[in-house]
């Protein structure tokens, strides 16, 4: 077995740069909302999240994150964005994305503190990061507003959360470009394909997609190169002789 989602090819593009963009698509056509100027709290900041991130700076949001790692949390900071808990966070956000992977991220005692038109919606997981069942019975009222846009009445407040908490980017925009998602479905086909030639040699056992395969097609395909190591530089880095 090869498991291609290890795959530096895969979680470093198709899940920054691919979520990143196709999230905050999702989140634009459901909404038609102004990025600039509003405050977008990202939960979670693995690849997916990082992507978002950088993409709501980028269109001029002001960003925080929320963290259980405190590593990720300190490269949050190190990178310009504001890092907090969620409780802190639920007052201050206009757009609220989950990009985690676990469940109940959002729970109703964080949609009591949001502000009134406050957003929600979900770019990592099922629709388990919002903790929809516990809204569903707070709201004294809800209605459909616009499509893939739902208000919940929270005393006199009103929350809107997008496309029932599922995955934003692909229930109201298209998913990840094509020119991204190539680097993983062409992963899946080359490492088949190295299995078919390689059957014979390889022990049961998960391996990676093997390094000369990865990167190398697609970056061929972007009208770019890179530089070879020359012997000299080979001896260098494989040595102990020089140095500080």
């Amino acid at each position: 077995m090869i498991a291609v989602n290890d795959s530096k090819t895969k979680h470093l593009f198709d899940n920054r740069y691919g979520t990143g963009q196709s999230t905050l698509d999702g989140v634009i056509r459901a909404t038609n909302m102004l990025i600039a100027g509003s405050t977008v709290v990202i939960a979670g900041y693995g690849w997916c999240g990082r992507g978002v991130a950088v993409r709501a700076k980028g269109l001029g949001a002001t960003v925080i994150v929320t963290e259980i790692d405190p590593v990720k949390a300190i490269e949050a900071v190190m990178d310009g964005f504001l890092v907090m808990p969620m409780a802190k966070a639920a007052p201050q956000g206009d757009l609220f994305i989950t990009v985690t992977g676990n469940l109940n991220v959002i729970r109703i005692e964080h949609m009591r503190r949001m502000k009134d038109g406050a957003i929600v919606c979900n770019s990592g997981h099922f629709n388990a990061e919002i903790d929809l069942p516990a809204l569903a019975k707070t709201t004294s009222k809800r209605r459909i507003v616009r499509p893939n846009v739902e208000e919940f009445m929270i005393g006199k407040k009103r929350v809107y959360v997008l496309a029932e908490g599922r995955l934003i980017n692909l229930s109201a925009a298209e998913g990840h470009p094509a020119m991204v998602m190539d680097m993983s479905f062409a992963n899946q086909a080359l490492a088949a394909e190295y299995m078919v030639k390689h059957h014979r040699s390889l022990k049961p056992q998960v391996y990676v997609v093997p390094a000369k395969i990865d990167a190398a097609l697609k970056l061929k395909s972007m009208g770019s190169s890179v530089d070879k190591l020359t012997p000299e530089q080979k001896k260098y880095l494989a040595s102990w002789e020089m140095g500080t």
